[in-house]
């Protein structure tokens, strides 16, 4: 069954080194749905969709500009340069397969 998941498992590696840490897991992931119940448990009722959207849209929206201007950017400015660069001169990374082979 790993075998089969070994591209899915080792996408991270397709990326820079220095952003692996920070990639290779969904806690970012988890950590908003936190945060969203967090809010949501503070209002308890909402009057409608809209609300709930618009709660889950301002959770998102501090988020992306915590990672994107906040002092604890997700991943560093020069790390992002680097993979930017790549992307523009169409030099795609590739997994390092080496390092990331599943046994089996």
């Amino acid at each position: 069954m790993l075998a089969d998941a070994e591209a899915d498992l080792t996408a991270f590696a397709a990326f820079p080194r220095e952003h692996w840490q920070k990639i290779w897991s969904n806690n970012p992931i988890e950590r908003l749905g936190r945060e969203i119940k967090r809010r949501a448990d503070v209002v308890q009722v909402f009057p409608d969709r809209e609300s709930v959207t618009r709660l889950i849209g301002a959770v998102l929206l501090e988020q992306h500009e915590e990672w994107q201007y906040g002092e604890r950017r997700y991943l560093s400015k020069t790390s992002l340069q680097r993979l930017t660069h790549m992307l523009h001169n169409d030099q795609h990374p590739r997994p390092d397969h080496h390092t990331t082979t599943l046994n089996p």
